[in-house]
């Protein structure tokens, strides 16, 4: 019953906070404040009212045009809120009511509203990740399963990692993509890092495959790795313990 209670409860957090998310993702990288001008459409400017901003529902009950203007709302804003809910519902049924879900909430808000960004302007915003490595570090100081050193050395790893494959490929992972790496990895630690990289890997791999078979694959296309960062370091951290108890039992079964 009390899982039960934490998992709604996040659910539903999770629906407020990603509302959130979602302005900062489209305001920070034009470098807008993500508190003024209030929310507004895009479209006529008209400012939102409370019956507007009601995650997920309004764009339902307004059939996903403006209240207003009738122009129409992009449906990103209501995948968004449900992809914090999701997220933030099965980060509680894994970590339970423990210190560590505040730690695990905030992974997935700054791994989202990054995935969010990079999928509108190929950007991943410096105050973003910055502000993750912040909290982080703080969360990390009170919530720590595993020694404190083990988070440090996963943010080396997950950054020190990308570095080096940036410089291999000649700019092939940008900026954004090293710095949120080192976030994750400062979450993750050590021993999860790495399954969050292969799993981000095979995601981006599988997309590029998709990409080739529907023709739509293009020679030096840009495309945005920060999505497969968030679900490969969410993945780990919902399920890499499984992913390495059951890749050791290959071995010594």
């Amino acid at each position: 019953m009390e899982l039960s209670l934490t998992v709604l409860t996040a659910a539903f957090l999770g629906l407020l906070i990603g509302s959130f998310l979602n302005v900062a993702a489209i305001r920070i990288p034009g470098g807008e404040s993500i508190v003024a001008p209030p929310s507004h459409c895009m479209h006529c400017g008209h400012r939102l009212g409370p019956l507007d901003l009601v995650p997920v529902a309004s764009y339902l009950l307004l059939r996903g045009r403006c209240r207003y203007c009738k122009g129409r709302i992009s449906p990103a804003y209501a995948i968004g809120e449900l992809t914090a809910a999701a997220a933030f519902a099965v980060t509680a049924w894994r970590v339970g009511p423990d210190a560590e879900l505040a730690a695990g909430l905030l992974l997935a808000s700054v791994l989202i509203a990054s995935a969010h960004s990079d999928l509108r302007t190929m950007l991943i915003p410096d105050k973003i990740v910055f502000f993750g490595l912040a909290a982080g570090l703080v969360a990390r100081i009170f919530s720590h399963p595993l020694p404190w050193w083990d988070y440090l050395l996963g943010a080396l790893l997950g950054g020190g990692l990308m570095l080096a494959l940036a410089f291999v490929s000649k700019g092939g992972m940008g900026g954004g993509d090293i710095k949120l790496w080192t976030f994750a990895g400062l979450m993750l630690g050590v021993k999860l890092t790495l399954p969050a990289v292969f799993a981000a890997s095979l995601l981006g791999s599988l997309y590029g495959v998709w990409l080739m078979m529907a023709g739509k694959f293009r020679r030096r296309m840009e495309v945005p790795f920060g999505p497969f960062i968030a679900a490969g370091a969410l993945l780990a951290y919902w399920f890499g313990e499984q992913w390495i108890d059951g890749y050791l039992k290959l071995f010594t079964s």
